[in-house]
């Protein structure tokens, strides 16, 4: 038999005692393993939400084939052109932004923009008119994101210009703030007169 030239290590010989030491550790670290995990049943940027607004959050948004818009159109009706929904209030419930207009064979009939909320089990109802159809614009581009109404406003420098083709639009935004509908725009028509 070969002697090795290492000395004697005495300390790999295990024990009882020595397995149950490390036997401990290691469930300490697991545990504090465990301890020190995210929590994955909510998130930390998501904010408390109460039992009343995860309902409303299940609420579908309001339907605006069933609001009754502020237009005379006739006897031709009206269309909704766009719809977006979106809790613009942070109430919980989600509301409906429409852009509604009188359903013309031609030309290009002024638009209305109008905010629809519902309450359980009754019509959707309009609790605030963002663009009156008696302002003679249509509308472009149109989205709802993140609590902020966009729109391109479309209109005319003056009578003269034919009704197929606005020659003037605005990029504008509509905010909830202390319980309104604030307005910011900015003009990109050619001549920067604005509308």
């Amino acid at each position: 038999m070969q002697t090795s030239a290492l000395p004697d290590l005495a300390h790999t010989d295990t024990r009882p005692m020595h397995w149950l030491a490390t036997a401990a550790a290691m469930a300490a670290v697991v545990a504090a393993a465990g301890l020190l995990q995210p929590d994955t049943s909510a998130s930390a940027s998501a904010p408390h939400r109460t039992t009343a607004q995860q309902h409303a959050a299940r609420l579908p948004a309001p339907d605006p084939a069933r609001a009754a818009f502020p237009l005379d159109c006739g006897n031709v009706g009206n269309t909704v052109a766009k719809q977006a929904p979106g809790d613009l209030d942070g109430d919980g419930r989600p509301e409906t932004v429409a852009v509604v207009h009188c359903a013309a064979g031609s030309g290009t009939p002024p638009s209305g923009v109008y905010v629809l909320t519902q309450a359980d089990g009754a019509a959707p109802r309009i609790v605030a008119t963002l663009v009156d159809p008696a302002q003679q614009l249509s509308v472009g581009d149109f989205t709802v994101r993140d609590r902020v109404i966009s729109a391109t406003l479309l209109g005319y420098s003056s009578s003269s210009v034919p009704s197929c083709c606005p020659d003037q639009q605005e990029k504008v935004t509509w905010q909830w703030r202390n319980g309104a509908f604030v307005r910011d725009g900015r003009s990109a028509d050619p001549a920067g007169t604005g509308i």
